[in-house]
């Protein structure tokens, strides 16, 4: 098996533990955790798991010249990312959160024309109107009454920021994929992401009754930081040496099916004709988007 297709299916199988992540780590906020809390235990736990990990990883040294830029991706990939995200999960609905995401493909194509000049042609204008236009369809008139989902406009608009700051990640992430083991960047990146993240999560970590807590809550709060964390930025660290930052983004789109029929089999959401109008229109976006150009 050759690296190119090791590497599509490591981001396959990170897009599967992410699609599945979306109804799993809703189950657990509010009642067990709050998503601050849950912030905290996930990259606490991811760190000391990568930490462990790099006793037998190469021994590398991040160069003072890309310092910035690794502080650059945490705060990126590892806090306004996640704060979005798990903020968003806990006030919307695992459909709304994976329709929304699927944006990042997207962003990662209007993020490379400007920074690397990739061209922008009329396809890929349309690809990104309708993209857009499906997301915010869901922003604006994806309002619902539930109890476990208690501001779905904002939850909705948190998710767009996150879908933004992970783009912006991919971006930053890729020249340091050329240079450094993933396992190297990821134990740094989430000791940063650590101690950036603390004043914001430890209040809301402390207030978890950690003796009390069922069997659910314990495996679901296990797949979040083993599988939706450690697992699935190892294998995306690991793609992004052989494929392209947009082509990573483009594996996104299956996290929104592979939701949809996980929350629906778990009864956690429920489809309606706008969440597939807006899902949809993100699909067909995120297609004119990613399609190749001819030369």
């Amino acid at each position: 098996m050759n690296s190119r297709t090791l590497a599509i299916l490591a981001a396959f199988g990170a897009s599967a533990i992410y699609g599945m992540n979306h109804t799993i780590a809703k189950g657990l906020m509010p009642v067990y955790i709050k998503p601050y809390g849950l912030i905290l235990l996930r990259v606490v736990g991811a760190a000391i798991l990568f930490w462990i990990l790099s006793i037998w990883g190469p021994k590398e040294r991040i160069e003072p010249k890309d310092r910035l830029r690794l502080l650059a991706c945490a705060v990126f990939g590892m806090v306004i990312n996640m704060l979005m995200f798990f903020k968003g999960l806990s006030l919307s609905t695992p459909i709304n959160s994976s329709v929304i995401i699927t944006l990042s493909p997207i962003i990662v194509f209007i993020l490379s024309a400007i920074l690397i000049g990739e061209k922008i042609t009329l396809k890929r204008s349309l690809g990104i109107l309708t993209g857009f236009a499906g997301a915010l369809l869901l922003v604006l008139y994806g309002q619902e009454i539930r109890q476990d989902a208690p501001n779905i406009p904002l939850g909705n608009s948190l998710f767009l920021i996150n879908a933004t700051s992970y783009a912006i990640y991919l971006v930053l992430a890729k020249p340091l994929t050329a240079k450094y083991h993933a396992i190297t960047l990821m134990k740094w990146l989430f000791l940063i992401a650590i101690f950036i993240n603390l004043p914001i999560t430890l209040g809301e970590f402390m207030e978890v009754q950690w003796r009390e807590l069922p069997f659910e809550a314990i495996w679901k709060m296990a797949f979040v930081v083993i599988g939706t964390t450690f697992m699935t930025y190892l294998l995306n660290i690991y793609a992004l040496k052989v494929l392209r930052a947009s082509t990573i983004g483009a594996f996104i789109y299956l996290q929104p099916i592979i939701a949809i029929v996980f929350a629906l089999m778990a009864g956690a959401d429920t489809l309606s004709p706008l969440k597939l109008a807006a899902a949809a229109m993100v699909f067909s976006g995120v297609y004119l988007v990613s399609r190749r150009t001819a030369p």
